[in-house]
């Protein structure tokens, strides 16, 4: 299905997920000022509620202006539109009067694309499994979870190869700021610090977990568990979750930061997990999915952790991870299973 906002006339859907992108168009243009959203549920209960459409709109246009999108450029969705992910993707394409190209969410979004696209939002999976295909689209955000440093060194080596003018960015932002608040560049420019939308103030609490102020997106200031270290007004870097932190013998370990460190020699998706014990309280271990790779442990071994305490105790490989539905790993769940 391919929708022209320049001239929008909806097609007969042909499948349920159609389906829900026609139901959500025509939501958006009923009388309601308000539509119904649900969280992911990946650091909670996935509760439903209810967003202002002109603050929607706000969002949509700022993403629009710093990518540059104009009136008859290709989107494709290719995001759940129950979520605020895809949602958004239609209200920027009804904003800017863009072309939408609506494809079935899955694992390899574009593995038949023929055409090239302007602009697209995808989650880390999807991108992980689009490699050979990325040369296709100009503009790519991608969120729902981190961007490992291995796929983004993955995603650097094929663009460079395929010779695209490609601009590739990682967004930080959640349900409750309606999509991203922050964007920090992967490609062809790799930065360091996310840095914030215009009319985003940030800032730390006592627990060092960020706090949003984004009153044109929300008109309540956002506590997270996101801990963060803050470069100036305009820019931080993500440092992990507070609710995944490990203390192990007293000292306290940030996952992702471990994680980034194993992705860049460690191809498969990895999880650094505290697994209850008596002696140290948690116990550090390392989870990785897949099956036992023949150089693995070499692999493993060349991995250079901040100290001899970082270093998993044990290392475990699962079959499958467990998911949510947006792709990003159930550490809950992951951690029941062991």
């Amino acid at each position: 299905m391919k929708i022209d906002f320049t001239n929008p006339k909806l097609q007969t859907p042909s499948s349920e997920f159609e389906k829900k992108v026609t139901s959500f168009i025509q939501e958006w243009f009923n009388k309601s000022s308000t539509v119904k959203v649900q969280t992911s549920g990946s650091t909670g209960k996935p509760k439903v509620f209810e967003i202002e459409k002109e603050r929607m709109r706000h969002s949509a246009n700022k993403t629009c202006d710093i990518l540059g999108l104009e009136e008859g450029d290709t989107a494709l969705l290719c995001l759940p539109v129950d979520y605020i992910s895809g949602k958004m993707m239609v209200v920027r394409a009804v904003e800017r009067k863009l072309k939408l190209l609506v494809k079935k969410p899955s694992t390899r979004p574009i593995a038949d694309l023929t055409e090239e696209i302007t602009f697209c939002a995808m989650s880390p999976l999807q991108v992980e499994n689009s490699l050979n295909d990325l040369h296709w689209i100009k503009k790519l955000i991608i969120g729902g979870a981190a961007v490992s440093e291995s796929l983004k060194t993955k995603i650097a080596e094929k663009l460079k190869k395929s010779g695209t003018q490609a601009q590739i960015f990682e967004t930080f932002g959640m349900s409750e700021t309606l999509s991203h608040i922050a964007l920090k560049q992967i490609y062809p420019v790799a930065e360091e610090y996310f840095k914030i939308l215009d009319e985003v103030e940030i800032s730390l609490d006592e627990r060092g977990c960020l706090q949003i102020f984004a009153p044109n997106l929300n008109p309540e200031l956002l506590i997270t568990n996101d801990l963060a270290e803050i470069k100036s007004s305009k820019e931080f870097k993500f440092l992990g979750r507070i609710d995944n932190v490990i203390n192990s013998g007293g000292l306290k370990i940030y996952p992702e930061q471990l994680e980034n460190l194993a992705k860049k020699v460690v191809p498969n998706e990895v999880a650094f997990l505290g697994i209850p014990d008596e002696k140290l309280g948690q116990k550090l271990v390392l989870v990785i999915e897949g099956e036992v790779g023949k150089n693995i442990h070499q692999e493993l071994s060349t991995i250079s952790y901040p100290s001899k305490n970082h270093q998993p105790k044990e290392i475990i490989f699962l079959e499958n991870f467990p998911r949510i539905p947006n792709g990003k790993v159930n550490r809950k769940e992951l951690l029941n299973l062991l």
